[in-house]
């Protein structure tokens, strides 16, 4: 157990989003959360999901666990989470990270498995889901997986997504949410809007939209490389991140 290193268990004087706009310049560092996990997103935006579209004991599912965030938070926050991802090293991090007491905990279930194909999870069975996907190839979070996403070009990661969404769809209970932040990318100087394409899928699955939410992205590891290139070759540097909520109607 870590429970004897951890010095703040809360964000200080949090408060509930409001609005469709969400900036976090301070990412969050309580409980076991860092920056460590290339990607992660700041644990205020679990917070606020979870807060907002589940309750205490509800069984939530966040199928992309990365670096462990969604879990940390689930577990803070008494809801129980199943954590799925296909990468062990993902998997050991999570671990690492849920290793924690705390009165009224939810409980973690940790699966080595593939997003498109979540056979050990029963059809609506969900209470909500709340993920955040690898955005096609901009960062490979393994090297000879062949199941991870992050390996695909944007075209196939688009294509692969439709599972996605056909799985959250299927294990999500009626009346339900489902929360996902996308981002987009930028190739040969055109802007490549993966996130609406990503939205357009969920939907073709039956999801309704219930909000879209702009996030606003803060120490990029690379944003010194590329100032200097956006000067250079005359373009905007991608500051935000969609946040799609949907529900599936009862």
């Amino acid at each position: 157990m870590v429970e004897k290193r951890i010095k703040k268990w809360e964000p200080d004087d949090f408060e509930l989003e409001m609005n469709t706009v969400w900036s976090f310049p301070d990412r969050g560092s309580w409980a076991t959360h860092d920056s460590k996990w290339r990607g992660n997103w700041s644990p205020y935006i679990p917070r606020n999901l979870l807060l907002r579209y589940s309750s205490e004991g509800d069984l939530v599912l966040d199928q992309f666990a990365g670096g462990g965030t969604t879990l940390v938070e689930a577990k803070l926050l008494n809801r129980n989470i199943i954590g799925v991802d296909v990468n062990q090293d993902a998997l050991e991090r999570c671990r690492e990270k849920i290793d924690f007491e705390y009165k009224n905990a939810g409980q973690v279930y940790l699966y080595k498995g593939d997003a498109r194909n979540l056979d050990f999870v029963s059809d609506e069975s969900i209470d909500f889901i709340c993920t955040h996907p690898p955005y096609a190839n901009i960062i490979e979070y393994s090297e000879n997986i062949d199941e991870d996403l992050s390996h695909c070009k944007v075209p196939q990661f688009l294509e692969e997504m439709k599972s996605v969404a056909s799985e959250s769809y299927r294990v999500l209970k009626k009346g339900k949410f489902c929360a996902i932040l996308m981002g987009d990318t930028r190739q040969k100087g055109h802007v490549i809007p993966m996130s609406f394409e990503i939205m357009k899928t969920f939907e073709a699955q039956g999801f309704k939209l219930k909000e879209i939410i702009i996030k606003e992205q803060h120490n990029c590891k690379a944003t010194g490389y590329w100032k200097t290139n956006s000067v250079k070759y005359n373009f905007l540097l991608l500051a935000h991140e969609y946040l799609f909520v949907f529900r599936k109607d009862k």
